[in-house]
């Protein structure tokens, strides 16, 4: 290939860099979103500032170019003769076709939210009992010896012999045959004080829980056990048995321990943004895996007050009957808390708030192509929609699409009446110093 056929062919790709670089340059001045507010006779009038074509964010107040060697577009002073509020944006028709702006309605609606989470199931903590003797003994027959086992309140567990026991077994049975001997006493006080010592020793027994029938027993037969029964305090499952045939014990030892599972617990963890919406007493619906096909129906009746600091979540307990024994502890769930609505608030669609971090705020359509700028203070939100609590007012449109274009045009609005704030004060101090 010869010198001039590449002489040629580089002149013609430089030649389409400078058209190109031209029409991105047009393009970048005519392609602004928002177009400034520009007049007529804007020739006549100094700029306040100069902004980036392709970031309205970045601002010079000389004249000045960017990294692509692109003008930075003179913004002036509106000269607005209707008191809006700064910020106010004015849009062209042709505009707000080109960028999709949508509105919706402020309305007064009902919010509800179902919040699904996994939770495990866990013991009734009111219904867990700890067996320990009140005597210290040996173990001479272990009736429940395994875990697991179910028993009924009053069942016979284990029997002891413990010489306490026997020495206060003897204690009853003279007592008994005191009040025997003094009864027919014609004084008072001696029949009064064989049944004072009587009742002392009954109560003793009592006391260190001898069971009933065998305090009857003792009664009729005027004889003393060497065994005697422990009973179950409470029916429900055995959960675990400290002792052994034969051991020695006393009342530091845990014999039983017995879980009425009737009904269970569920653990949960709520997350920071759900906790507005739950409360003790809302329904839950809950499935497990060994149960398919089946929804557990309960109800939330706690919430801790604190939070675990590593997952920034609030545990929260439900409750479900579990008188068929189907759902066992440990195991996992799924769970959907029925939240309770929120009747009649004032409401708007999520992504209408545009949220800057430090406030949060929409755009109200003011008039055909004009849009303003207003705080707003939020709720709770559900579904698509966000709870408006002040700012707003029911009726009113809210702009939902492209609002954030509309907010970079916006700020530069907002920059734009304070800096021409700032100007006519130097003006006005400008004339007192001369008029001094």
């Amino acid at each position: 290939m010869s010198k001039l056929t590449l002489f040629a062919i580089a002149l013609v790709i430089a030649m389409a860099l400078i058209i190109g670089a031209g029409a991105g340059y047009q393009f970048a001045q005519r392609g602004t979103t928002i177009a400034p507010d520009v007049s007529q006779d804007a020739r006549t009038r100094q700029p306040l500032f100069y902004r980036n074509p392709m970031n309205p964010e970045v601002t010079s107040p000389l004249p000045a170019k960017d990294s692509m060697g692109m003008d930075y577009i003179p913004v002036y002073a509106n000269n607005n003769t209707d008191d809006m509020p700064a910020g106010t944006v004015r849009i062209d028709p042709v505009t707000l076709q080109s960028i999709g702006v949508r509105t919706a309605r402020v309305e007064r609606q009902t919010l509800g939210r179902v919040i699904n989470t996994v939770g495990r199931i866990d013991y009734d903590e009111q219904h867990l009992y700890r067996l320990h003797p009140k005597t210290e003994g040996w173990v001479e027959e272990l009736l429940v010896d395994t875990t697991g086992a179910r028993i009924r309140q009053g069942d016979i567990l284990m029997s002891i012999y413990s010489p306490r026991l026997v020495s206060t077994q003897q204690e009853y049975l003279l007592a008994l045959k005191n009040l025997d001997a003094l009864q027919a006493s014609s004084y008072e006080d001696v029949r009064r004080g064989a049944q004072e010592l009587l009742d002392t020793s009954l109560e003793r027994l009592r006391f260190m829980d001898v069971p009933e029938h065998q305090i009857e027993e003792l009664r009729d037969t005027r004889e003393v056990k060497k065994q005697l029964h422990i009973h179950a305090s409470a029916s429900g499952i055995v959960t675990s048995v400290g002792v052994r045939n034969g051991q020695y014990i006393t009342p530091k030892d845990l014999l039983y321990t017995i879980a009425d599972l009737s009904k269970v617990w569920v653990q949960i963890d709520i997350y920071e943004d759900e906790l507005p919406w739950v409360k003790v007493g809302d329904r839950a619906d809950m499935s497990v895996r060994a149960v398919p096909g089946e929804i557990f129906s309960g109800k939330l009746t706690y919430i801790y007050p604190y939070a675990e600091r590593k997952t920034r979540t609030i545990k929260a307990r439900l409750e479900f009957d579990n008188s068929r024994l189907r759902l066992k502890p440990d195991m996992f769930a799924n769970v959907a808390i029925q939240a309770g609505a929120r009747q009649d608030i004032m409401a708007v669609p999520s992504e209408a708030i545009v949220r800057s971090g430090l406030r949060e705020k929409v755009f109200i359509v003011r008039a055909p192509g004009k849009f303003e700028p207003r705080e707003v203070v939020t709720g709770v939100s559900s579904e698509g929609f966000t709870e408006i609590r002040e700012g707003i007012e029911v009726g009113e449109l809210v702009v939902v699409s492209a609002q954030f274009l509309i907010d970079s045009e916006s700020k530069l609005r907002e920059a734009t009446a304070k800096m021409q704030a700032i100007e006519s004060d130097d003006e006005e101090t400008g004339h007192d110093h001369q008029a001094h």
